[in-house]
């Protein structure tokens, strides 16, 4: 089976506003697949979201706990580095910073890790001040494992490879530590209003 699934519908579609789409994307209405590996299915009952590293004292929540957390409703446009977009997605999920309450830490970054073994690498400013959730459904229905459910990282802000599918925690580093795509050349940071799509962007 191909690591990018279906979804795909490659045709380009007038835009009612033109000044919420970046430079060299499309916008699309579906919401395309894509995976670098197969997808994980790791029962709620043990699954836990984890943050540590340069912390303190690392701190976790069951998913029981986690769902207990003040969620928060956002919707988003979204931006695939593939050159879709797609406006006025919704959310419901745990704000990063409602997390990182319970976390004393002076590092400047952290990596997001997930089932099966990917990564991504992010200052920490990105994922603070209302820039970022933890994710656990979509559309008003709980997240479905091919969009990265049970929760994913959600960073709409930048490229879509940083919101991390699968996400089970958050690691406090001191020093930028590039995750699997930006090993494999794609911009340390990644965002679509100034195509850092891959490094030298």
């Amino acid at each position: 089976m191909s690591p990018v699934s279906r979804g795909f519908l490659g045709r380009r579609r007038p835009v009612a506003d033109p000044s919420r789409l970046p430079p060299g994307q499309y916008l699309e209405t579906g919401f395309p697949v894509l995976s670098a590996g197969p997808t994980p299915h790791t029962p709620l009952d043990e699954w836990n979201f984890l943050i540590s590293g340069e912390v303190d004292e690392p701190v976790s929540w069951p998913w029981k706990d986690f769902l207990e957390l003040p969620a928060e409703s956002v919707t988003v446009d979204i931006h695939c580095v593939t050159k879709w977009s797609k406006f006025d997605t919704k959310w419901k999920g745990v704000s990063v910073d409602t997390l990182f309450e319970r976390i004393n830490s002076e590092a400047a970054y952290v990596t997001a890790w997930s089932d099966g073994g990917y990564t991504t690498n992010l200052p920490r400013e990105h994922v603070s001040d209302g820039k970022a959730w933890v994710a656990y459904e979509y559309d008003g229905q709980p997240l479905h494992p091919e969009h990265g459910g049970p929760a994913r990282l959600l960073v709409p802000h930048l490229y879509f490879w940083k919101s991390a599918k699968w996400v089970r925690g958050l690691t406090f580093t001191r020093q930028d530590e590039p995750g699997f795509w930006e090993n494999y050349g794609y911009h340390n940071l990644g965002d679509p209003w100034l195509e850092q799509r891959y490094q030298g962007d």
